[in-house]
């Protein structure tokens, strides 16, 4: 029985998501950042549509943007300049913070 306990356990840690950041970490970065100016508050902003809803996104998906605009993968001349000086742990943090937000698409219970 502890035999199956201990590969269950590792099965999970290993199919965890490697960049797993602070949730906590993340918002305090997001305001340092202000990037409630252009993303809402909450994630979600609603009166310029040109700036994306971050709130709900995946965080895989959010690593990958965030990285793609620091190595210029992705062009955008702010968010270029933001990214680049965000560490490794800054942006999986930024990416927890905003993946654990609840979307404008979410259902609500």
């Amino acid at each position: 029985m502890k035999t199956k306990a201990l590969l269950l356990t590792l099965a999970l840690t290993a199919a965890a998501p490697a960049w797993a950041g602070n949730v906590a970490l993340g918002k305090t970065k997001s305001e340092q950042l202000a990037c409630a100016s252009c993303h809402g508050a909450d994630g979600v902003q609603t009166t310029a549509p040109n700036f994306p809803r971050l709130a709900g996104q995946y965080e895989d998906y959010l690593v990958r943007a965030l990285s793609d605009y620091k190595r210029g993968a992705r062009k955008n001349a702010i968010m270029g300049g933001i990214a680049s000086g965000l560490s490794k742990d800054d942006i999986e943090n930024l990416a927890a913070y905003y993946a654990s937000l609840s979307g404008p698409l979410a259902v609500k219970r």
